[in-house]
């Protein structure tokens, strides 16, 4: 529906937007909302977005469609009032700690209260609970700083189908919590981070190891060595005005070395390596005609997702690790030897930066260890934990130096970049198949599922390029009705793939996301060399260790097992 609204006297054409509050907003009048996100169903819980019309009537903008000739006012004194009373009972149902919350500065709660003058909060303050779900590997969540918009429990139902949270009590009494009250890591959460993207507070935040970092680098046993995920650059561009994804990343490494880090390599790498194995397995099974479709098993939360809800697909899963896991398991077992380096008493502690909540999770698999049982990956940080850990040192990595990042496990080609992206496997597995580093536009964009045929070598081959956790239940049960028929799927939990993982940046919407996926392309574009096969110090490492992908050697460290979880605790089933 298309027409026009006056809105405080100005005449505002719309044209398919959904709500009043979406041609609000788009008139360029913020009101502040905190229960409303565009990619979920409108709640209209917190009553920020309250409008009144010129017969004095109050709606709530974000769940009142946009009518031709509509007449409203979105600041009357009435209006305000209200509002500011509304944000006066969740301030006093709220601890007053934004000098310590990490939140603080991207809180849209702060945002509300300094815009409409709300200093004085009249209200007593309840006692603070002193149970913070804390026990996790991958997220904190204080219920003291929830506010009740229900946004994480609706991005858990809506997109991924998980709904490992919900409401519980009632009146004064009402939180969000797991079945059962139990902490997420005993739920079936996936550990992906979506709450956190859609949280208007501190109500939920990373769970922060940058002391563990802090402690490692100021360790003389320890060798601290650092990767960055593709997606990260695009987060570093992003927060900080840097040209370019490259750019960010040579500055990113300067800052690194001036803490004291001692080696800093590229994800991306290790994407290309992991293109290597897992467009070998999958060629394999195409030509033996078993085990497919091949899904890939690069997203954590996917493949916990994949555990819990559909076990009968484990064996379709692709045994590769994900490229933070090979780089890792690299580094543990051939760093030493690559570089002549005399470890002596000395460890490698291996950090990992990710846009990832759910990549803490996959470090602590029990399946990703060393021979000696300790985690390949010791600690991995977050876009927002590294831009944290930056900040404490008093970097501003747009006035840093560029310092390239250490060979030799840092050149990587564009197929590698692209992983950081929802298709970007998928093109690079093209890339590598068919010897080809042309871009390959039906793999591109953000929408919820692609699908391409193609021809290899006579053999009929259908991809699906899916992300969001609902999308991909839905396809898996199409899947097993018959409906529908694949070769190859790509799955991505995060909408819009990596460069939507819960560990970004907030905003960390689509509009954003759109951004860090043309800022990704752009490196692709960059990248002197295209296609993953092409990776000269991927094709050395095969030559001094692993002889040729899918081999013994390579699947002693590059390839990992999966086991199906229960559905209720998300724990495995034999533990």
């Amino acid at each position: 529906m298309s027409g026009t609204i006056i809105i405080n006297n100005q005449p505002v054409a719309f044209d398919k937007e959904k709500s009043l509050l979406e041609v609000i907003t788009n008139a360029g009048i913020d009101l502040h909302t905190l229960c409303y996100n565009k990619q979920l169903a409108p709640f209209g819980a917190c009553r920020m977005c309250i409008v009144e019309n010129e017969k004095g009537m109050l709606m709530t903008a974000c769940t009142t469609a946009p009518a031709d000739g509509m007449n409203i006012k979105t600041h009357t004194p009435r209006v305000n009032r209200i509002r500011k009373m509304a944000l006066e009972l969740v301030l006093g149902n709220h601890p007053s700690e934004c000098q310590t919350c990490d939140k603080s500065g991207h809180c849209r709660l702060q945002d509300a209260a300094n815009a409409y003058g709300v200093d004085k909060i009249r209200f007593k303050k309840p006692e603070k609970d002193p149970k913070v779900d804390n026990l996790g590997p991958s997220l904190i969540r204080d219920n003291n700083k929830c506010v009740l918009c229900g946004n994480c429990v609706r991005v858990c139902e809506e997109i991924q189908g998980v709904k490992a949270i919900n409401f519980a009590g009632r009146g004064s009494n009402s939180k969000i919590a797991c079945a059962f009250d139990v902490p997420l890591s005993e739920s079936t959460c996936i550990n992906c981070g979506q709450c956190l993207a859609v949280c208007p507070t501190g109500a939920i935040t990373p769970l922060d190891q940058t002391w563990k970092v802090k402690e490692a680098i100021a360790d003389e046993n320890k060798l601290v060595v650092f990767q960055f995920a593709p997606s990260v650059r695009a987060a570093l561009t992003e927060e900080y005005g840097i040209e370019n994804a490259p750019k960010a990343m040579a500055k990113a490494t300067t800052a690194l070395k001036m803490m004291g880090v001692d080696y800093v390599f590229d994800t991306n790498w290790s994407a290309d390596l992991t293109i290597w194995e897992e467009a070998t397995e999958f060629l394999g099974r195409v030509a033996k005609g078993e085990r497919l479709p091949l899904f890939t098993s690069c997203c954590p939360a996917w493949i916990k997702y994949c555990e819990e809800f559909y076990p009968e697909f484990l064996n379709n899963l692709s045994t590769c690790k994900s490229p933070q896991g090979m780089l890792s398991a690299y580094v543990k077992k051939y760093l030493a030897d690559d570089l002549n380096l005399d470890l002596g008493d000395k460890k490698i502690f291996m950090v990992s930066v990710m846009p990832c909540t759910a990549k803490k999770y996959e470090a602590s698999r029990k399946q990703l260890v060393t021979k000696d049982g300790e985690p390949e990956t010791d600690v991995v940080l977050t876009s927002q934990e590294i831009i944290k850990l930056f900040r404490e040192y008093g970097f501003n990595l747009a006035d840093l130096a560029e310092t390239p990042m250490d060979n030799p496990l840092s050149q990587h080609t564009g197929g590698g970049v692209i992983f950081g992206v929802s298709g970007g496997v998928a093109e690079a597995v093209v890339r590598y198949a068919f010897n080809d580093g042309a871009v390959v536009e039906a793999c591109r964009g953000t929408q919820e599922l692609k699908e391409i045929d193609l021809d290899y070598k006579g053999i009929p081959v259908k991809v699906a390029i899916v992300n969001g956790m609902d999308n991909a239940g839905k396809l898996l049960d199409a899947i097993k009705s018959g409906e529908k028929e694949y070769t190859i799927i790509e799955v991505m939990c995060c909408r819009g793939g990596c460069i939507g993982g819960g560990g970004q940046p907030v905003p960390n919407e689509m509009a954003q996301r759109e951004l860090r996926k043309d800022t990704i392309y752009d490196a692709d574009y960059l990248a002197a060399l295209k296609n993953p096969a092409d990776n000269p110090d991927v094709k050395a490492i095969y030559e001094r260790h692993l002889g040729e992908p899918n081999s013994h050697a390579a699947h002693e460290i590059l390839h990992t097992s999966y086991e199906p979880r229960d559905k209720v605790t998300g724990q495995w089933s034999k533990d």
